[in-house]
């Protein structure tokens, strides 16, 4: 499992591991580990140039202690230092020892150096740093024509929220030391931060501190249910789905596809889109309703497609299994019903029904993103799935760390897909997974299926929920 943590846990970290290291030795590691990524970027590092942006923090000082080791390579490297009084000293010298050059960033050549550069490597400011980049750090950070490498972080983002105030750099590449930062793995930051590469310099944070988590395949395998030879349809779950509407019987058909791929041993479908899920998936458990009387079932979805229909969400909302609530269920349940509810709940909104539930702007949600699900998950006292350029997952109990989805595609912002995640994510609550579990382990083959179906072509909701297997198979075989 991929951790990240907050900067005040991370600070903690390295100054517990500074006291047990010689002066210095803590930024040399970080160093040596900055310039060998810059060097795999580059290639050829002898003759090629590299410009260092250079603020006053530690940042800097890795910065130039990595131009004076890539220097000593044969590279050609200028540092411009925004706060020439404040550089760190011993990183100026070691540059200047192995041949390079610092002049002040405001030199009327100093955009021409960056421009010129085949790297460039971001030491502006550190994951301490709040705002956007200054006038002129922003300008130069803009003049970037070549390889932009970020130092720990991209100077201007918010290490512990991902979000984004004013100006700030967009990297090719992010070296990170000891420890992802959430800003690097969550929307709008993760943008600005390319591919990461995380160096190892000794760092422990403790595990029960992470502000965020991130399933890989691994972890995910480890949840997914496994029939036995015990197992039969009633045992292996069942997932009540309560969806479509005459106008939408698609919504409903998408959610049965999702379900039936979920792992759970049998689907009822309560609905008046009846006769398009038996042409589609005959397998299905057809009930006329209401939910209270389809049978039993070990969870619930309801919402997609729904139209208006209150009489089953509160239903539905009275039942003592976990439900699932998604799209015009998000509109129609009532904020105390859902929090006075004793078995578990989870709400899966795009950014725009998470604004229309929090009563925000959706450009709020989406550049909050990390704040919004934790906010949604309070309110509501339910697992939040916040769909979107980075899917996150927030436990109402605000001590445990929130998720981050790692796959997916663009090509998954197409009609019906959130259908085809909810049925999928019900049918694992039916199964006996974890709310957080069922959402996370959901989100994770969805996106998987949908880079499998998609193969960088358009897709539909259809195809990822026949892909889904193979995103399954995929992940057991890990």
């Amino acid at each position: 499992m991929r951790t990240a943590y907050d900067v005040e846990t991370v600070r903690s970290a390295e100054r517990a591991l500074m006291a047990r290291l010689p002066d210095g030795a803590l930024m040399q590691r970080a160093a040596a580990g900055l310039a060998v990524a810059c060097a795999d970027l580059l290639g050829k590092v002898y003759g090629s140039r590299v410009a260092l942006l250079v603020g006053s923090g530690d940042n800097g000082g890795d910065a130039l202690y990595a131009g004076a080791r890539l220097a000593r390579r044969g590279a050609s490297v200028t540092a411009l230092l925004l706060s020439p009084d404040r550089a760190h000293t011993g990183g100026l010298a070691a540059l200047r020892a192995a041949g390079g050059r610092a002049t002040d960033a405001e030199s009327v050549t100093a955009e021409d150096t960056v421009s010129r550069a085949d790297l460039v490597l971001d030491g502006i400011v550190g994951i301490g740093g709040k705002g956007g980049l200054r006038p002129r750090a922003a300008r130069l950070a803009e003049a970037a024509r070549g390889l932009v490498v970020a130092v720990d972080l991209p100077s201007g983002v918010d290490a512990d929220t991902g979000e984004v105030h004013g100006d700030a750099v967009r990297a090719t590449a992010t070296v990170t030391f000891g420890a992802y930062k959430p800003g690097l793995l969550v929307d709008p930051a993760r943008e600005y931060a390319g591919v990461l590469r995380l160096v190892d310099i000794g760092l422990e944070p403790p595990y029960e501190k992470a502000a965020l988590e991130s399933l890989q395949h691994a972890d995910v395998a480890a949840l997914l249910p496994e029939p036995t030879g015990e197992s039969d349809k009633y045992r292996r779950g069942v997932v009540g789905v309560v969806a479509g509407s005459a106008r939408y019987p698609g919504a409903a058909v998408l959610a049965v596809a999702g379900a039936l791929h979920g792992g759970a041993g049998a689907v009822r479908y309560v609905g008046p889109a009846a006769d398009a899920v038996l042409a589609r998936f005959p397998e299905t458990l057809v009930s006329a309703g209401p939910p209270a009387k389809a049978g039993r079932v070990q969870s619930w979805v309801i919402g997609p497609g729904l139209g208006d229909d209150t009489a089953g969400l509160l239903d539905v909302l009275d039942s003592d299994v976990p439900v699932l609530i998604d799209a015009d269920g998000l509109r129609l349940a009532d904020v105390r019903a859902v929090r006075a509810r004793t078995a578990p709940t989870v709400l899966t909104p795009h950014a725009g029904e998470a604004a229309a539930l929090l009563g925000v702007a959706r450009d709020e949600v989406e550049g909050q993103r990390l704040a919004s699900v934790r906010a949604l998950a309070d309110h509501y006292s339910a697992t939040v799935l916040l769909k979107g350029s980075t899917t996150l997952i927030a436990s109402p109990d605000a001590t445990s760390p929130a998720r981050v989805n790692p796959t997916g595609t663009p090509w998954l912002a197409t009609a019906g897909s959130g259908d085809v995640l909810s049925g999928l994510t019900g049918s694992l609550l039916a199964t006996g997974l974890h709310p957080l579990d069922a959402a996370s382990s959901g989100a994770y083959l969805h996106g998987l299926a949908a880079r499998f179906a998609a193969n960088g072509a358009p897709v539909s909701a259809q195809d990822v929920a026949d892909a889904v297997r193979v995103a399954w198979r995929d992940v057991r075989g890990a």
